[in-house]
């Protein structure tokens, strides 16, 4: 098979994947196993026929891929940057995908900008995190349209958004504040990660307001799927590059 025509046929391999992956993450924010088990085993014959082609010697870059992303996707997951699906999809991906892909369309040579390092995951997850910026400005941006520049915590603008505590229910939100009753009166704290929202939050924040001693509106922070961000960064990567390494290339 002509090395340009596998590049493609891996990059359209993965796109299903990918795609529903994102439909799930939306509806569900969960990814079942079986998406990653049914494309690594798909994609493992197109990785042996790399292997048939180019010798023993293609499973070093995979080795080297797959084990540097594994320890990232580990460390940031305990972190709690990203889930487990988010994590199993660069893993996977950094096994069918070890270096970048070249090839050509439309007429030209892609990627146009490819980076000094040949990971291409690292590239996918450098994209995926750059493209995640516009999520805090698109909330300042929405916040002061609503609430103009009489906001009561600026900082949280970049985090969430207000919303009435009859409406919580239902949404994959967060608070983005911790609530505590202390002599009769509330003290509330910033929680990073956000405080989980179940009926039994929603009744006792419910008996704070009626009591007057917080206000209907409280600040919440959206589960927004990081997955659509891999999705995108995966296509970017492939077609474009590497966006970090522009951006720091630009910058110096």
């Amino acid at each position: 098979m002509e090395e340009n025509m596998l590049e493609i046929l891996k990059i359209l391999f993965c796109t299903p994947f990918l795609i529903y992956a994102c439909y799930s993450d939306i509806k569900k924010r969960s990814v079942t196993n079986y998406i990653w088990l049914m494309m690594l085993s798909g994609g493992s014959f197109l990785v042996l026929y790399d292997v048939s082609d180019y010798g023993i010697s293609y499973l070093f870059p995979i080795f080297i891929s797959a084990g540097f992303i594994f320890i990232l996707a580990y460390i940031l997951f305990q972190l709690g940057a990203f889930g487990g699906a988010d994590a199993k999809a660069f893993i996977v991906l950094s096994i069918i995908l070890p270096t970048y892909p070249a090839f050509k369309a439309f007429g030209y040579a892609l990627p146009l900008n490819k980076p000094l390092y040949d990971i291409f995951a690292l590239s996918i997850l450098g994209n995926a995190a750059l493209l995640t910026i516009v999520v805090p400005i698109g909330l300042m941006a929405y916040n002061i349209s609503v609430m103009g520049w009489r906001i009561d915590n600026p900082v949280y603008i970049f985090m969430g958004y207000k919303t009435k505590i009859s409406k919580l229910a239902g949404k994959h939100i967060r608070l983005v504040q911790a609530f505590e009753v202390v002599d009769g009166r509330v003290r509330s704290r910033f929680k990073w990660g956000g405080v989980e929202i179940n009926e039994k939050k929603i009744r006792e924040l419910k008996a704070l307001s009626e009591k007057g001693l917080i206000k209907d509106e409280v600040w919440v922070t959206p589960g927004l799927p990081f997955m659509i961000s891999i999705t995108m960064g995966f296509f970017m990567a492939a077609f474009y590059g590497d966006l970090m390494f522009v951006l720091i290339k630009f910058l110096l």
